[in-house]
């Protein structure tokens, strides 16, 4: 401004002479706001990847869905299951869906096999995280009973009969048969059994057959696509109204932590925790013009629970030919509490309000799973996400 008094004639260097505002001509650059990772890794097998890029994912495609051991690890899949369970899989079906698990993988597949799977989860998961409270030091019994309630929670009053009547499909639930000194319930045989087993499996996994015999309870009659099963001896028992709640139970239930299994219409054995031998199923899932679909919490698959830290035997993929996995990615599970997927160490590593706090936060997170994967499948963008097994 010119001082007062002064015309603003006379500072013609302050009005006519002013430069013209440049700023304005300066260009704008916008930056591009960082997309979210994904939270999905998906890997399929090369059969499963020339089914996706020729007709995409579709629900009648899928002939089998493996269910893993995990234990806690089930609810970072709380997302994921409900979207596949009560929308993708709802859809009408030419042909009969095998779902097959050990331990907590049974017990999801059978939240499948119930009129509403998503309410079954519901109840499991509500049951599971909240509804698991034990003493400091509880004993065989006390976990056994607590799992037992969380069980008949999940599968509800009608469960049973839902599942040997469904019209699409079939249960297959993995349980290990004790035998020699894994078949006693006394404490010291047991865990001798146990160490036996360890070490052979070292060595090779069909030494597991000393200990222990895969036995698979299901409802596929002589429909199963599992009978030809030969990389450990395998017998076949149909589930019934009078077996199916103690083969689930006995599925789960993990040697030293839980009581064994006496499950009716069989010889009278003791049945133990399908992962044992069948941690995550590196499974012969046989020829088939269909998919496995494989909702699992890791990108790997360790095949027992005695190669967990062998590196060396995790699957190298000949029996995921026609499979396509989908897990949660690196980036999703740094976002959960702790940065970590929950397990069964959360008991001892947090006071047990916190313990259920982080479970049930990892529960509501995983909807994103769900979300993301709906949206592959909406944009077509599924096949762009797959990398080769």
């Amino acid at each position: 401004m010119p001082p007062p008094g002064r015309s603003p004639s006379r500072f013609p260097s302050l009005v006519t002479r002013q430069r013209p505002y440049r700023c304005a001509a300066r260009p704008v650059f916008v930056y591009p706001m960082p997309r979210p990772a994904p939270a999905l890794a998906l890997r399929a097998g090369p059969e499963a990847l020339a089914l996706l890029r020729e007709r995409g994912l579709r629900a009648d495609d899928v002939d089998v869905l493996p269910g893993a051991s995990g234990g806690a690890k089930w609810l970072a899949l709380a997302g994921l299951d409900r979207f596949l369970f009560g929308e993708f899989l709802r859809a009408p079906r030419d042909r009969p869906l095998h779902c097959i698990g050990s331990s907590i993988g049974s017990w999801r597949m059978a939240c499948l096999a119930q009129r509403d799977p998503v309410a079954a989860l519901a109840r499991g998961h509500h049951a599971y995280v909240h509804e698991q409270r034990y003493s400091p030091r509880p004993s065989t019994r006390e976990v056994t009973d607590v799992l037992t309630r969380a069980l008949d929670l999940l599968l509800g009053p009608a469960g049973v009969d839902e599942i040997l009547a469904h019209p699409w499909a079939r249960l297959h639930v993995i349980t290990a048969e004790g035998r020699g000194l894994a078949a006693s319930e006394r404490r010291l045989l047991l865990t001798a059994g146990l160490a036996l087993a360890a070490a052979g499996n070292l060595v090779a996994r069909r030494t597991l057959a000393l200990q222990m015999r895969r036995c698979i309870f299901h409802t596929a009659g002589d429909t199963t696509p599992f009978a030809h099963l030969a990389d450990l001896p395998t017998t076949h028992v149909r589930l019934t109204r009078d077996n199916l709640r103690a083969a689930l139970l006995a599925s789960g239930s993990i040697p030293l932590l839980l009581d064994g299994v006496k499950v009716p219409g069989t010889p009278g054995g003791v049945y133990w925790d399908g992962g044992v031998l069948d941690y995550h199923l590196d499974l012969d899932f046989g020829p088939g013009a269909g998919l496995v679909l494989y909702p699992h919490f890791y990108a790997h698959v360790v095949p027992g629970w005695f190669d967990k830290g062998l590196r060396w035997r995790r699957a190298r993929g000949a029996n995921f030919r026609r499979a396509l996995l989908v897990a949660p990615s690196d980036a999703f599970v740094a976002s959960l509490p702790g940065g970590k997927i929950p397990d069964r160490r959360d008991f001892h590593a947090f006071p047990e309000a916190e313990r259920i706090r982080r479970w049930q936060a990892t529960v509501d997170a995983s909807a994103r799973l769900g979300d993301e994967l709906r949206e592959l499948l909406a944009t077509g963008r599924l096949v762009d996400a797959v990398r080769p097994w």
